[in-house]
């Protein structure tokens, strides 16, 4: 008798076979759909997100109680991104990152880390972020070091872990002597402050880091690449962790788009290309001999109307260097260069009078902000800064230029645009308030953030523990 079969029963051996083979092959296909989902689906059900990083000035730090770093802020937007909260694993050292991926303790590494073909095999990296040259650093009375060959027979310090290194092998084994100095447990800041003070000769650094240490440091030189192309930054992902990674690829993706991107590196990397060596050398050694004597009032009227005091001091330095009794010849006087109409709105009796200065144009300060509510974070401090400078008018005028623009006038990147062109007839004939010195503004937010930037890295703290 004929046996009556179904497609879950295959008859013959050979099609029992074939048909396992296809269902192994059905149930791996799954697994690995679910491997590719596993971290993601596990971030959105606990609700939280964990970021691998390292402890440093780009990546993560405390400043004032508060939990700051481009890397930092960059992951803090991606978990707001995915609806979660953000938890950050805190490693020792670099090395100790993609272990620690490995090893589960976190979801993703995020710092500042260059995707190295060692590393991609260790770990999947999302698109890049930020593509940086990587510089070689000299003192400034070093002119010798002008190119690649005039390392031959020098030491070149490195902090470890770096792809750096990697660079300079190969330059080793392109015939070029150099010695590699590896520093493991020092930071690039204090190599380039080596370099700066002459005990070290060479260093190399990320060109956005080597910008921002000129101003702390400024006494190096940025000489030259050390690669011929520049080398992408990604955040890393556990290998098969295709989903998350998608999610990381989309997130960048948006917040290049809508300028979130450039807000967040903006705060943490301030017009680094400009630079000044007299008046930065100026700027540090007023603020030991001149600052501390208005100081006390500095931090009083800071914490009266809600300011970082080093913001205030930096505006101070900007407006006066510290002068009381500084005058323009528009007529401004004082430390907080106040001008007539302005005191007396403020209360102020005698604008050459320090704490008369201090606690009226701080107030006046906090007015602006105040007046500036619809910008949001750094983008209505920097308005109210511009403001103090040019006056309310002016910048009324650039955020109607702005709208016409089709800028969002609630953008410090908008105003940087449109304050510059009223200085032309054909915008500013059409304007409420006529002319504007608008370079001067833009120029006077540019000088403030340098000066806040120095006087804050005096208070970053580097903790080496968990963080929620």
């Amino acid at each position: 008798m004929a046996h009556n079969t179904t497609p879950c029963e295959p008859s013959h051996p050979s099609a029992r076979k074939k048909w396992l083979l296809l269902f192994l092959a059905g149930v791996f296909s799954l697994c690995a759909c679910g491997g590719e989902n596993r971290a993601l689906d596990r971030i959105k059900k606990s609700g939280t997100i964990t970021a691998i990083t390292h402890n440093n000035a780009h990546c993560y730090y405390i400043y004032q109680d508060q939990h700051m770093g481009f890397e930092y802020d960059l992951a803090k937007a991606f978990a707001d991104y995915l609806g979660v909260k953000l938890k950050v694993k805190v490693c020792k050292s670099r090395h100790e990152l993609l272990p620690a991926l490995a090893k589960g303790e976190g979801d993703f590494v995020a710092a500042s880390m260059t995707m190295l073909p060692s590393r991609l095999k260790q770990a999947d990296f999302s698109k890049e972020y930020l593509v940086v040259r990587q510089m070689v650093i000299t003192n400034k009375d070093n002119l010798y070091i002008k190119s690649i060959d005039d390392l031959n027979k020098k030491t070149v310090h490195l902090r470890g872990e770096t792809g750096c290194e990697e660079s300079l092998k190969r330059l080793k084994q392109n015939g070029i002597d150099i010695t590699i100095r590896v520093h493991h447990d020092a930071p690039i800041e204090k190599l380039i402050k080596d370099v700066a003070e002459g005990k070290i000769e060479i260093t190399v650094a990320d060109a956005n880091v080597a910008l921002l240490n000129r101003r702390y440091y400024p006494d190096i030189r940025i000489a030259f690449p050390l690669d011929e192309a520049p080398r992408p930054h990604g955040w890393a992902v556990r290998k098969g962790e295709k989903a998350l990674l998608a999610e990381i690829n989309a997130f960048f993706d948006k917040i290049k788009q809508d300028g979130t991107f450039d807000d967040i590196y903006k705060r943490y990397y301030p017009y680094v290309e400009k630079f000044d060596h007299f008046d930065i050398k100026m700027f540090q050694k007023r603020i030991q001999r001149r600052l501390p004597k208005y100081e006390p009032i500095i931090r009083k009227a800071s914490k009266t109307y809600g300011f970082d005091w080093r913001l205030v001091a930096a505006l101070i330095y900007q407006e006066s260097q510290f002068n009381p009794l500084a005058k323009s010849f528009t007529g401004v006087k004082g430390l907080m260069q106040l001008t007539l109409p302005t005191a007396q709105e403020m209360g102020i009796e005698n604008r050459l009078d320090p704490e008369q200065s201090i606690m009226g144009g701080v107030r006046y300060l906090r007015k602006l902000y105040n007046r500036y509510d619809k910008a949001d974070g750094l983008n209505r401090l920097l308005i109210a800064l511009a403001a103090y400078n040019v006056g309310r008018g002016h910048i009324l005028d650039a955020q109607r230029l702005a709208l016409k623009m089709n800028l969002d006038p609630y953008k410090w990147s908008s105003l940087e645009k449109t304050l510059p062109l009223l200085r032309q007839a054909r915008y500013y004939k059409n304007s409420w308030f006529g002319y504007c010195r608008g370079t001067e503004p833009v120029s006077h937010v540019q000088s403030v953030l340098t000066y806040y930037d120095i006087l804050k890295r005096q208070s970053i703290e580097y903790p080496i523990k968990d963080h929620t």
